[in-house]
């Protein structure tokens, strides 16, 4: 055996030990995530009567300023246990009645934020977020009942069980876990954090906003615990004109940072939790509605929403009451806890595959034209050990090819013409996890 082979051999052999515990801590993670935890925190929530963000603050029992210092209280309580690995706050920001026909009154919008720096890169965030705040029918109504056991007390149970699970672990990178107040009345508490982020540098990877993830049986007779849909907008809203123009020349129409955060956690879901069937929605949100990742994608984060896929409308958005025979209302009994493990679980893996991945390449340039091959080059990374070329054909959804090219920072791929199909590269750590994929930014000359 000549020594060429023997070293190919033994990196094999160690790319696939690292390949085995790289899955293993995320089996690990998986298996973690609590149904009972989830199902408790819910119930907690929901048991505060209403969440409406301009209902009480002052009561202990009763309101949105209740649960959201028992939300608080639980995240300062996972801190403790993880030796303060968690910095624990309120974030505000003022609303006022005028010119705001959702905000019945003047009040402070507060979200409950929780932040695990990294160890390596504790500038760059994941953040996980769901919404603290419920509503009744009308949602200038703050005192009528609404206990939002879905709307959206799964979301945040999701968080704050994530939060636990992923607190035990150090990460590379910092992860956010953030209740957010505000969302029914206008994105307010997303808007808020969202210009937080920016005044204060952050590099943001990645939004995972979870809103309703505890249905299963939708008003178009569909049941299903395995389906959940990723909705991600095609390409930045504050993209420049120059880009706009260059897409009609070199493609990008569905390859915008968003849209590579959906196909990041669709990959990572379908190796590691292979039941699920996670659907790429090709949109910013709900036809005509709204999420709390939109005021991040505004800003030009990236950010996408996890939910259901099969809504029941008649548990959101509705006052408790039975009409001819159909209960309404939002209640815990309408709650899949199971489900909602499962999604929370969709989460957490893909938030510890992105923590502990390097840094994308900023750059990644492509060239071929007119020729039987495809070229690249892109920007060496800080702890990348090397880098992934993904390709897929160009109405495909999602990466469907790839190839290692080692620690180097070009490549041609021969044989393959650049018409044909779309590509881009990922940075890959020691650990073997890798980061998202980037799409070519610069065209090779």
């Amino acid at each position: 055996m000549t020594l060429k082979k023997l070293f190919s051999l033994l990196f094999l052999f160690g790319t696939i030990v690292l390949s085995a515990q790289t899955s293993s801590k995320i089996y690990d993670i998986i298996n973690s995530v609590s149904e009972e935890r989830i199902k408790s925190d819910v119930t907690t929530l929901a048991n505060f009567g209403t969440r409406n963000t301009f209902s009480d603050t002052v009561s202990n029992t009763r309101g949105i300023g209740a649960a959201r210092r028992w939300i608080k209280s639980k995240f300062d309580n996972m801190s403790s246990q993880c030796s303060n690995c968690l910095n624990v706050f309120y974030q505000k920001d003022f609303v006022t009645k005028k010119g705001n026909n959702r905000v019945p009154h003047d009040a402070w919008v507060v979200n409950v934020v929780a932040i695990q720096k990294g160890t390596k890169y504790p500038n760059r965030y994941i953040i996980m977020s769901g919404d603290i705040d419920s509503r009744a029918s009308d949602t200038m109504d703050f005192t009528t009942d609404a206990p939002g056991a879905n709307d959206n007390a799964s979301g945040m149970a999701g968080t704050m069980e994530a939060a636990r699970v992923l607190s035990k672990y150090k990460f590379e990178n910092s992860i956010i876990y953030v209740g957010l107040s505000g969302e029914e009345q206008g994105l307010f508490g997303g808007a808020g954090l969202a210009a937080y982020a920016q005044e204060k540098e952050w590099e943001i990877i990645g939004i995972l906003n979870n809103d309703m993830i505890g249905n299963i049986k939708g008003v178009d007779g569909v049941i299903s615990n395995r389906d959940f849909r990723i909705f991600s907008e095609p390409v930045p809203a504050n993209e420049t004109e120059r880009q706009r123009k260059a897409r009609r020349f070199y493609g990008g129409e569905v390859d915008g940072i968003s849209r590579q955060l959906a196909r990041y956690i669709h990959k990572n879901v379908k190796t590691y939790m292979p039941e699920m069937n996670p659907m790429m929605i090709y949109r910013l949100d709900r036809f005509g509605r709204g999420g709390h990742h939109r005021p991040f994608n505004d800003l030009g984060f990236p950010g996408i929403r996890i939910m259901e896929a099969h809504e029941n409308y008649t548990q959101q958005h509705q006052d408790i009451r039975t009409e001819n025979g159909i209960a309404y209302g939002d209640v815990v009994e309408h709650v899949n806890f199971g489900y909602a493990k499962k999604l929370t679980a969709v989460n957490a893996l893909t938030m510890a595959n992105l923590a502990w991945a390097p840094p994308a390449p900023k750059t990644v340039k492509i060239g071929g034209i007119v020729e039987a091959s495809a070229k690249f080059e892109w920007s060496a990374v800080e702890g990348a050990v090397g880098y992934k070329i993904y390709w897929r054909d160009t109405t495909s959804p999602t990466w469907d090819h790839s190839k290692y090219v080692g620690n180097v920072t070009e490549q041609i791929l021969k044989g393959i013409v650049i018409d044909n199909s779309f590509f881009g590269v990922a940075a890959v750590g020691k650990d073997g996890f890798e980061s998202v994929v980037v799409f070519p930014n610069q065209i090779m000359r």
